[in-house]
């Protein structure tokens, strides 16, 4: 049930002078579109009556069926700070309709909603807390970015060593503007690399509010004449980005994964949607590492989880339990990036959980051991399995899952691996500066 009213979004418009209205909408591989309107069109977008050419977005529809309708979602309604205060710019998140007022399939928006309310079938609400990281690179003189860093700071460094802080300072504020409840920022390991927490909640919110912070990051940082990017691995030898995912499943007003009777404190639920991510985590790791530059960042070492594994603790295997129990109590998945469609990511790890909870799957012994120290033998005699190695292989796992077919559905999922094939193709024929390096004078 809404927040806030048609009558509300309306007096909000006029009380603050706001002369142009985004509508804002998600594209299958993660990228945020939107349509701008005036005032004056307002009653049409509040009546679901705004069209888009949905063949004009990839991954969307073909030519001869392109009318597609935009939704609103009233309680998405935020007037972006950084815009002109004389003149105001709001935005509207929207779901994506057919013109027969049916969802449209390749929504990712609606993909979520689906799960959601497989959870709700259930007796569960989803809560996620996500960990976005990204670098601030410096911009030449034509404005265009590089990978150059303007800091050579640390993990949990102050300025003036972390020269990224003023920066971080307004995005903070602006994300406060904008209802975020911002918990923590920092500097992270690497030079020019940067994390900014908030809290976590309902799954639909928090995807929505994924796409905001990067907006958001990226707008705030091109004001200080900086570049931010949440590229996977933009620069060779050093840590990554990730986008940690915390998770947790809600049963009422109790925390369905906290069991005070058990020595760790975990649930048999939780044992179980532990044992359900872990057994399709190959085949949905092209979902939340989408990119072929995914796969530079899941590399062992630089602190990237690659193995497919738990532990209550400790920090080297794919997933984590923190420490905090209770009504805490969660499940990090360490594997995803920046780069994933939130929504989809969001929806497929819920799936994958969910179908271990149905199937009441029990989740191999928790790992204790830095897997990062154990030899190979050791890994196999353990039975740790690693995630896939690159982009390519992990669409082949993800064909091979049943679960991603019948999460995105025929539409999203035929769509996202022609895509993907035709990324892989593309990086395969390229020839990288590390080739001519290595080979140009030496064959």
């Amino acid at each position: 049930m809404s927040i806030l009213s048609r009558a509300d979004i309306i007096k909000l418009v006029q009380e603050n002078d706001v002369q142009f209205i985004r509508l804002q909408f998600t594209d299958v591989f993660g990228q945020l579109k939107n349509v701008a309107i005036t005032p004056s069109q307002l009653d049409k977008c509040l009546d679901n009556k705004c069209m888009i050419d949905g063949s004009s977005i990839e991954g969307f529809v073909r030519i001869e069926e392109s009318d597609m309708y935009l939704y609103p979602d009233l309680d998405t309604f935020n007037i972006l700070p950084w815009r002109p205060q004389q003149g105001k710019v709001a935005r509207l998140i929207c779901d994506v309709y057919n013109p027969d007022g049916s969802p449209f399939d390749g929504s990712p928006r609606h993909i979520l909603k689906r799960q959601l309310e497989r959870a709700r079938a259930l007796g569960y609400t989803f809560n996620v807390g996500p960990e976005l990281e990204f670098f601030l690179f410096l911009t030449d003189e034509k404005g265009a970015p590089t990978v150059e860093t303007h800091d050579n700071a640390g993990y949990f460094d102050l300025g003036p060593t972390d020269q990224g802080e003023n920066a971080r300072r307004e995005m903070v504020l602006v994300l406060e503007q904008m209802g975020f409840e911002i918990e923590a920022s920092h500097h992270e390991v690497a030079p020019g690399q940067h994390e900014i927490d908030f809290r976590f909640d309902d799954a639909l919110v928090t995807a929505d509010r994924v796409m905001t912070f990067k907006m958001a990051v990226k707008t705030i940082a091109q004001r200080h004449g900086l570049h931010a990017s949440f590229m996977p691995k933009p620069i060779s030898g050093i840590n990554g980005s990730g986008m940690h995912t915390n998770m947790s499943l809600m049963k009422g007003s109790t925390n369905a994964f906290y069991d005070e009777a058990d020595p760790q404190g975990l649930s048999g639920v939780c044992r179980s949607y532990i044992a359900g991510v872990l057994s399709h985590m190959k085949g949905i790791t092209a979902i939340t590492n989408p990119t072929v530059n995914s796969y530079k960042r899941l590399v062992p070492g630089f602190e990237a989880p690659v193995y497919i594994a738990w532990s209550p603790a400790n920090r080297s295997p794919l997933i984590r339990i923190p420490a905090a129990r209770g009504k805490s109590t969660r499940v990090e998945l360490r594997c995803p990036d920046p780069t994933c469609n939130p929504y989809l990511s969001f929806a497929i790890i819920l799936a994958a959980g969910l179908d271990g909870i149905e199937r009441k799957m029990t989740p191999p012994p928790s790992t204790e051991q830095n897997i990062f120290q154990l030899t190979a033998a050791e890994r196999v005699q353990m039975g740790i399995e690693c995630l896939p190695g690159n982009l390519e292989e992990a669409l082949t796992l993800m064909k091979a899952d049943p679960l991603a077919r019948e999460v995105l559905g025929e539409h999203v999922f035929s769509r996202f691996i022609e895509a993907k094939d035709r990324e892989c193709d593309e990086y395969r024929t390229q020839v990288t500066p590390w080739e001519l390096e290595s080979c140009l004078t030496k064959y």
